[in-house]
């Protein structure tokens, strides 16, 4: 049986996941502008459009059936050795398909520079694939602690080594090696830690009884995915690498704040949500002060860079990379605008809602790719960001009617609720950024600009929050209280 889920589980992992995502923040933080400094747009895109293939490869290969253990009563272990042979298999021949098919497939994407680079990332499908069960056994297990330290090593000497490659002159090989040593390093971490060890089992019958959920939660991910990344694909094709470079320089950048707070708490929710399918009142009050949580945090480091994003691109990408700070601040606006629908998907997944979290899955990808596709048609990267972020806003609220609906809660008020620090985070980031316009003829130095910018907004948001969640802030001091009081908190209760 899974653990019972209370506020002490969850915090705690959800803890131990959000050092392991800062720890990657950081690393990111420094890397990627080292790297933007000394390799060009058009690496930086041949790699980003290459790894945008091999990724929807590996997300097909593992056709859902690990997350499909998260849910299971039980760990058998024939159904957890019958996955993971099932998950080698598919992942393999995936592999396979993209080497052999890797010139008309770059063409395909705009990049036929990239089909060399397609042909070697083929392996890291396997690579990414394999260490699934392992995973999916921790997450039912919570127990991310566990995973965090390897995540840390993983990411750590990835990022090293594409330094000092780059620094050597590697150029494009450099991104090429971080992929590779920190996937490796993933997969074998995650086997020492979930302390599985594959045995030849393979039961056909086990693998069937999963693909019920498995395909579904498999084509809400490709949608997911398709929205994610279609843009990616969309600027190589109209717009060429050094375009696809720049967004994906900037892109990776943006995405950083998600991944230190999404990533982590997504994981953990899922299996929290889950645990709670049965008690409609319990994983009401978590949804709701889970994703309140997570904008409080997230949409004010979004909204920020968008205010700040013209001297960061200057600082720390450098002047060949000035030029692109629109699409840095409006892919931050974009994401912002996102903020409130931070833990939707694990939601969906966990409370069984298979079909609704499809379908409006579908519906995004389809809407979000038209989109960027209508904005670079137009010639410019900027025109496509700016329909990304309206876009957005249509996703938002269609996400939170979709969600909320499922969750029987009066579609205003879950929508005001979850959005209130979302809108306070946006007031803020309107008053720095207008500030740093009218100080722009005596805040000349960009690095002093991003200082100002910064205390500034925290002090800002810090009031108006104080001020506009005060039934949230009683909240969260009670749960603490009872944490360090040692009481076993239900979570959200």
């Amino acid at each position: 049986m899974p653990p019972t889920v209370n506020a002490k589980s969850v915090t705690r992992n959800v803890g131990w996941s959000v050092l392991s995502k800062t720890s990657t923040f950081g690393l990111k933080f420094v890397t990627v502008p080292i790297l933007a400094r000394i390799l060009t747009p058009e690496s930086f895109g041949a790699v980003a459009v290459a790894l945008t293939l091999v990724q929807f490869l590996a997300m097909i290969g593992g056709a859902g059936l690990a997350s499909a253990l998260v849910i299971q009563k039980d760990e058998n272990l024939d159904t957890i050795h019958s996955v993971f042979w099932a998950n080698l298999a598919i992942s393999c021949l995936m592999a396979v398909v993209l080497y052999v098919g890797a010139d008309p497939l770059a063409a395909w994407l705009g990049a036929p520079e990239a089909a060399g680079l397609l042909r070697i990332m083929s392996v890291l499908i396997p690579l990414q694939l394999g260490g699934d069960v392992a995973y999916a056994l921790l997450a039912r297990r919570m127990q991310f602690s566990k995973d965090a330290a390897w995540s840390m090593i993983s990411e750590l000497a990835g990022a090293g080594l594409a330094v000092i490659l780059a620094l050597l002159g590697a150029g494009v090989w450099a991104l090429v090696a971080q992929l590779f040593i920190s996937a490796i390093i993933r997969l074998a971490g995650l086997y020492a830690v979930s302390r599985y060890l594959p045995r030849f089992v393979f039961k056909p019958r086990r693998v069937l009884e999963l693909s019920r959920f498995s395909l579904g939660m498999m084509g809400s991910e490709i949608a997911n995915f398709i929205t994610f990344q279609s843009p990616m694909v969309v600027i190589s094709r109209f717009l060429g690498l050094a375009d696809a470079g720049a967004y994906s320089a900037a892109n990776r950048f943006a995405s950083i704040p998600n991944q230190v707070v999404l990533s982590a708490v997504m994981g953990v929710l899922f299996p929290a949500f889950s645990n709670m399918m049965h008690d409609r009142q319990r994983r009401s009050d978590a949804l709701m002060l889970s994703t309140q949580v997570t904008t409080v945090l997230l949409a004010p480091m979004m909204f920020g860079l968008w205010a700040i994003a013209e001297p960061a691109m200057l600082v720390l990408f450098g002047h060949q990379w000035a030029y692109a700070w629109p699409v840095l601040g409006l892919l931050a606006l974009s994401k912002g605008v996102l903020t409130p629908c931070s833990t939707f998907i694990p939601y969906l997944k966990g409370v069984g809602h298979g079909g609704a979290l499809f379908w409006w899955a579908v519906i995004r990808a389809v809407v979000t790719t038209a989109a960027v596709v209508y904005g670079a048609a137009g010639g410019t990267l900027v025109s496509a960001m700016i329909w990304l972020c309206i876009v957005n806003v249509a996703v938002l609220i269609g996400y939170s009617w979709v969600v909320f609906r499922a969750d029987g809660m009066p579609f205003l008020r879950g929508l005001y609720l979850s959005t209130r620090p979302m809108v306070t985070a946006f007031l803020m980031a309107l008053i720095v950024r207008y500030t740093l316009d009218m100080l722009r003829d005596h805040l000349t130095n960009p690095v002093l600009q991003i200082v100002v910018g910064s205390i500034l907004g925290g002090i800002i948001y810090g009031l108006l929050v104080l001020l506009t969640e005060r039934a949230l802030k009683d909240k969260i001091l009670e749960l603490v209280r009872s944490r360090r009081a040692g009481e076993v908190t239900p979570l959200a209760e």
